[in-house]
């Protein structure tokens, strides 16, 4: 029986002691719906992370594990995941996804104290109106976005008539507008600029409208899933439309759209992360397992190597320590090394473009 009484004394030692303890984290956006690429994009990104730094001994010997959380890129959908990931305990989000979710799911994160880094969201409203000092990006914003793509219309485009369309969220709009802005400010001229609804099938309407005021080059704010859909049905209505657009149509599932037709479309994009030294076996071990590193996987990545070192260096993951050590300090990332300024943006470069060919995205020179 003392044997037994020991043991069992033993055993509980074990299992209320450090090592056995866990520290919750999440990742969330579009896993189901029309954007889901992106959430698959962003859970790759972010389980690798978390088995990475596991693999390492963890964060301050305690293991991290991953919720995944469902936005479905709707507003009220991400407030709802984001009290849930408050109410389970998460410590950390690495998300959302879309500037439209990740702004009002900000403010409960703020609330409850959980530290939020999106790697995609670009709408300057995150980082300018965020509503505490736990909310940063990993990504670079829309007004550093559009001012590349609006003087690049310009530059290449003088002799083509350039029209605007966005799908009223806060990402498609917001980058449509600064794109346009910056367009304006270089001299140009749009021929048109209106809204679309998401989530159509039929975009005829639009592009014979483009046809009969000769539009030559078309700028979407907006997804893939409906800039995909133009491409194809210009060409289908045998129109020459130069299609151009931001960094929602980094996934291989645009091509799957249009085939041939999105071939020259232009898009930006940071510098390609998959190309850097930092991220060669990180690329390398999910090339091997058959998955995809495309689009905002190491931006997911990175989001949670930059907090899991800031807890690191506070020897806790306690809001206001890890918030200090992220506010202040250098974390060497897939991305390569970023810091944040006092609005939570990245210190990271900004935008290029990239072209569709023969299936596949690549950067221009």
């Amino acid at each position: 029986m003392k044997k037994i009484l020991l043991a069992s004394a033993a055993l509980s030692l074990m299992l209320s002691s450090p090592a056995w303890a866990e520290i919750l984290i999440a990742t969330a956006g579009p896993m189901t719906g029309q954007y889901a690429s992106f959430g698959e994009q962003m859970k790759i990104g972010a389980e690798q992370a978390v088995a990475d730094i596991n693999a390492a001994g963890g964060v301050n010997g305690e293991q991290l594990v991953l919720e995944i959380g469902d936005d479905a890129c709707d507003p009220k959908q991400a407030v709802a995941v984001a009290n849930q990931m408050a109410g389970k305990g998460v410590v950390f989000m690495a998300g959302h996804f879309c500037s439209g979710s990740s702004i009002p799911a900000s403010a409960v994160y703020a609330e409850e104290n959980v530290v939020q880094i999106s790697p995609a969201s670009t709408n300057p409203k995150f980082t300018d109106e965020r509503p505490g000092p736990g909310v940063y990006r990993v990504c670079g914003r829309d007004d550093q976005q559009g001012a590349v793509a609006g003087q690049y219309l310009k530059d290449n485009f003088a002799d083509k008539k350039v029209a605007f369309v966005h799908d009223k969220t806060a990402y498609g709009k917001g980058l449509a507008d600064a794109t346009m802005a910056a367009f304006e400010a270089a001299g140009g001229k749009p021929a048109l600029y209106e809204a679309y609804t998401a989530g159509e099938k039929d975009y005829s309407a639009l592009i014979s409208k483009l046809k009969s005021e000769g539009v030559g080059v078309l700028y979407v704010g907006g997804y893939h899933t409906e800039a995909g859909l133009m491409a194809r049905q210009a060409k289908e209505q045998g129109m020459d439309l130069q299609l151009v657009s931001g960094d929602a149509l980094v996934t291989d599932e645009y091509w799957a759209i249009t085939g041939e037709a999105g071939e020259g479309t232009l898009m930006t994009f940071s510098p390609d992360p998959r190309n850097s030294a930092e991220a060669a076996e990180v690329v390398k071990k999910l090339e091997a397992a058959g998955k995809t590193t495309e689009g905002y996987v190491l931006y997911t990545y990175a989001a949670i190597q930059a907090w899991a070192q800031a807890a690191t260096e506070a020897g806790s993951t306690d809001f206001e320590a890890v918030n200090a050590k992220l506010a202040a300090g250098k974390f060497n990332t897939v991305l390569g090394e970023l810091s944040f300024d006092d609005k939570g943006d990245v210190s990271l470069p900004g935008y290029v473009f990239y072209r569709w060919e023969n299936g596949k995205y690549s950067q221009l020179n």
